[in-house]
């Protein structure tokens, strides 16, 4: 059993936390939202405190899952944030899903103290945190990782190390361009299938056991062919998500140019009001003939 704290109870944040006190370790909870944290313990137990600093007292591993650089910067650094109540030799785990440029800051300020850092953005949504079969890929050093990977299995299904600090979310940014154009090739298949008159379900039933097949279509095709956007990772969400990785690219000169695209046609998804819609919305964009 370790002694662990959660920073951020979002929606995945939440159920992560959940699997981690299920599995017998002891859990501190930190939420900006102290409601969300009395409701995480009145749920699984454990306790929470005031600030992040107070949650990570004690804690062998402190992880975190926020919104964005400047949250992850607020609940680390300064007085209230956790590096001000870790001890030497614990493991600071990041989940959120940010930029290299801020887990090698966080690394840094870590390694300042004596505390180890990895970065580990996760992949598999709200449905993958809840079930705890989450994908992580790890930025950081081998000691560290090899020390955490027991825990992280609380609520992974598989988890890498990538590479040294800064190289999960390198890795992650890989999965979100990838994600771009798998969804954007469905949304254009199921604008197809409408123009041409045919049977979704029977096309996407003998397609997705073949080359065609993805995750994508296996679980959004019927919601998508229904007009459903309530599923998932949410536009707003997926957009910051693209931010960084075309900001990346122009850092590192790679071409992006179909990623640049699906994030302008994300765009024209939030201008519709579709911000908190999920990823799958971009089949909406047909309905105006664009």
């Amino acid at each position: 059993m370790a002694k662990t704290a959660f920073i951020g109870l979002g929606t995945m944040g939440f159920p992560m936390a959940g699997h981690l006190a299920a599995k017998g370790h002891e859990v501190c909870v930190y939420n900006r939202s102290a409601e969300k944290a009395e409701q995480w313990v009145a749920q699984h137990g454990g306790r929470m405190a005031q600030t992040p600093a107070a949650a990570a007292e004690g804690a062998e591993w402190v992880f975190v899952c926020v919104g964005n650089d400047d949250d992850l910067r607020s609940v680390t650094l300064g007085d209230t944030g956790v590096l001000a109540g870790m001890a030497a030799g614990a493991i600071l785990v990041d989940h959120t899903t940010a930029s290299a440029e801020v887990a090698r800051e966080l690394y840094a300020a870590a390694a300042a103290q004596g505390v180890h850092f990895l970065d580990a953005p996760v992949s598999g949504g709200q449905a993958g945190a809840e079930q705890g079969v989450l994908s992580v890929m790890v930025g950081g050093e081998e000691a560290a990782y090899s020390r955490t990977e027991p825990v992280v299995a609380s609520y992974a299904r598989s988890q890498k190390l990538i590479g040294g600090p800064g190289a999960g979310q390198l890795a992650k940014m890989v999965n979100q361009i990838c994600i771009a154009g798998l969804v954007q090739g469905l949304a254009e298949a199921v604008h197809f299938i409408d123009k041409a008159g045919l049977d979704g379900e029977k096309v996407f039933d003998v397609i997705q056991h073949g080359a065609a097949g993805s995750w994508q279509m296996a679980n959004r095709h019927k919601t998508m062919l229904q007009g459903e956007f309530d599923f998932g990772f949410a536009v707003d969400w997926m957009r910051k998500d693209l931010s960084i990785a075309l900001n990346e690219a122009r850092r590192n000169g790679a071409q992006l140019p179909v990623t640049a695209l699906v994030d302008q046609f994300y765009a024209e998804v939030q201008q519709r009001g579709g911000g908190r819609w999920d990823t799958s919305s971009l089949v909406k964009r047909f309905e105006t003939g664009r």
